[in-house]
């Protein structure tokens, strides 16, 4: 797939010599391949680095430190990853090939638009969204707010996910039932969330977002994309030509839709 995500695999390692060599065999030897293998060793006395050597590969990229601890050996292998998406590999696991294989799951109202992204395994017509989530790990909601979106994740959408699920907004907080949501991360119905928006902004001091650790929040910048202004006043340029072309413009609202 010439438009697939280029993946980065960080391996934290920590006297795990005598694992390391499984676990980077394991990547190597799978169809599916990154584009990079980043291995970080804890400054640890064994002969790690000796054992890395051996892959004669110009994937790996090895980094020594000094006894930072893990968590520091995963921020430093974060912050040397090139790829497009990322996954941590404890060095005395073994990655199996399913890891590195995403399906991704699409929902729109005009779902046939999907039949030609490269990027999209299955797609869902709004009738089938409690059929979507039931199958989904992780829940994107890129979704505007309009009549048909409000409150569209509620109880029952929430409940036909998995326990092991987490749900990511970051289309608009009114489009989750807040309430619903709230009552399920306390219940451990779900595994967490990832929350970008709300249904009121700012959030509340005392709202219960704040309390819990399976929430991970952020304040309504999740557009702060890589050069996002840069491409923004790119595109009103391009439209601004277009326009005195009496060209077809880019990104046109439609009024009825709603946005």
């Amino acid at each position: 797939m010439s438009n697939a995500p280029s993946i980065t695999v960080v391996i934290p390692s920590y006297n795990c010599a005598r694992w390391i060599g499984d676990a980077i065999g394991s990547v190597l030897g799978q169809s599916v391949q990154p584009s990079q293998i980043v291995i970080v060793d804890d400054g640890s006395s064994d002969d790690t680095e000796e054992r890395v050597s051996l892959f004669d590969s110009p994937l790996i990229q090895y980094v020594r430190q000094a006894n930072q601890g893990v968590s520091a050996a995963r921020n430093n292998g974060l912050a040397r990853a090139s790829g497009d998406l990322i996954a941590f590999l404890d060095a005395d696991d073994a990655w199996h090939p399913r890891k590195l294989e995403i399906q991704v799951l699409a929902l729109r109202r005009r779902p046939e638009l999907f039949d030609r992204d490269p990027l999209v395994d299955e797609s869902f017509a709004p009738a089938k969204l409690d059929q979507m989530l039931a199958a989904s790990d992780y829940v994107l909601l890129a979704a505007p707010l309009t009549e048909e979106t409000r409150g569209m994740v509620g109880a029952p959408q929430i409940a036909a996910m998995k326990s092991t699920a987490v749900l990511i907004n970051v289309g608009r907080g009114a489009v989750v039932d807040e309430p619903a949501l709230i009552q399920a991360l306390e219940a451990g119905k779900i595994r967490g969330a990832a929350l970008d928006v709300f249904a009121v902004e700012p959030l509340r001091a005392a709202h219960p977002f704040y309390k819990m650790e399976n929430v991970l929040l952020s304040p309504h910048t999740a557009d702060h994309v890589r050069d996002f202004i840069h491409l923004a006043v790119e595109c009103f340029l391009e439209n601004l030509r277009r326009f005195r072309a009496n060209e077809p413009l880019l990104n046109l609202v439609d009024k009825h839709a709603g946005y």
